[in-house]
């Protein structure tokens, strides 16, 4: 029952990610590799530029056992929920260790980081302040925790595995931590050599450069029809105009930031000319495009309120190793483990049906179709 989970994105599988997996299978060479990963969209907010299905393929091709998806009512989220469903699942499926990329690569740091944020009653005191002052919630985080530790944790990695190890700690997992060294810049525009961040991967594909040093040639196969997010700017700002009185419905369209959507919408252009001109202290650029994620998606507060837990964990793909493992911990799971669309009836998956659509809506008719109906037809790929 032995395994190592890994919570992550690909978007897209780069050698960075190939770079991680190789590194855990030489550290625990006998134990199985989960993959919890976000689907169709990010927890930046982003469309992922290859779709789910397609994403497993390239994850058991190299060499992951068991992939589980994490629900889009979690992935287009804070950190703090999108490490908590992801922490749940990993802790649900017996996982031992979970690996992270990290740019300190100090464990230990990220624990007594972690500790703090759990058991400081000053912690929360001062990010409030700090908030209150107008600094966006990253900076307050850091700016707290190096008043209360010294440590300067403000690297986007090192906060996410802070949370992710945050998480154990707070419902008593016996997970173990273990951190491998980031060999990129997580935000860079520019391609810094054969490892370089899915950011720069994306724009370059997005500016028709040449990527084929960066990615594994099995992710080549999955990125000629790529998804950006651009391409549903004519479809959000369709949404938000029919849509203009009511934008306060949705999730995180918070504290009257819909005037400011309502002011510059017209006159933008492009997606990311929307949220840089609405973009303040406050409100990062992730956060905005999250917001703008749930207009598009038609989230609303109101059906989001009801989604606070893990319901069940659906499977996407497995191999026989995977396999192995989903024999010995299925009756330890305390929520279904589900196969295939129609095995319950949840609303969390309506949800992701819904989702799914709109990622499709883009598409040329025959492949929406199939994208659609993969949905609810589709079985978990085996290898």
């Amino acid at each position: 029952m032995r395994s190592v989970g890994i919570i992550c994105e690909y978007n897209p599988f780069h050698n960075g990610h190939l770079f991680h997996l190789e590194q855990i299978k030489k550290q625990f060479p006998d134990h199985r590799i989960v993959l919890v990963m976000s689907g169709n969209f990010t927890q930046r907010g982003d469309v992922s530029i290859i779709n789910k299905w397609d994403k497993t393929e390239i994850a058991l091709f190299y060499g992951v056992d068991l992939v589980v998806e994490l629900p889009f009512v979690f992935t287009v989220q804070s950190a703090d929920i999108f490490a908590r469903a992801s922490i749940s699942i990993l802790d649900m499926l017996k996982v031992e260790y979970l690996v992270f990329g990290s740019e300190c690569n100090k464990i230990e740091k990220l624990v007594e980081c972690a500790k703090i944020q759990l058991e400081n009653k000053k912690y929360n005191k001062l990010v409030k302040q700090y908030l209150e002052d107008g600094i966006n919630y990253p900076t307050a985080l850091s700016k707290a925790l190096y008043e209360l530790s010294g440590n300067r944790i403000k690297e986007p990695n090192d906060i996410l595995g802070m949370t992710y190890i945050r998480e154990i700690l707070r419902i008593g997992s016996a997970i173990k931590p273990i951190s491998i060294p980031r060999q990129n810049h997580y935000n860079s525009l520019e391609l810094e050599g054969p490892i370089s961040s899915a950011t720069s991967i994306r724009h370059a594909l997005q500016e028709g450069q040449y990527i084929l040093d960066y990615v594994p040639t099995e992710t080549l196969k999955y990125l000629i029809t790529p998804h950006f997010t651009s391409d549903y700017f004519a479809l959000l700002k369709y949404k938000i105009l029919s849509d203009f009185e009511y934008l306060d419905r949705y999730q995180t369209v918070d504290e009257g930031i819909e005037n400011r959507i309502r002011k510059f919408i017209v006159s933008s252009k492009t997606l990311d000319e929307l949220i840089l001109k609405m973009k303040t202290k406050r409100y990062t650029y992730n956060k905005l495009a999250r917001m703008f994620t749930h207009i598009l998606c038609n989230t609303t507060k109101e059906e989001m309120m009801q989604f606070q837990k893990i319901e069940y964990i659906r499977i996407l793909g497995f191999n026989k190793k995977g396999r192995e493992l989903l024999k010995e911990i299925k009756d330890q799971v305390p929520v279904p483990i589900i196969t295939n669309f129609s095995s319950i009836k949840n609303p969390m998956l309506d949800m992701e049906f819904r989702a799914t659509c709109v990622y499709a809506s883009i598409l040329e008719e025959k492949q929406k179709i199939a994208l659609i109906e993969s949905e609810y037809k589709n079985f978990p790929i085996i290898k």
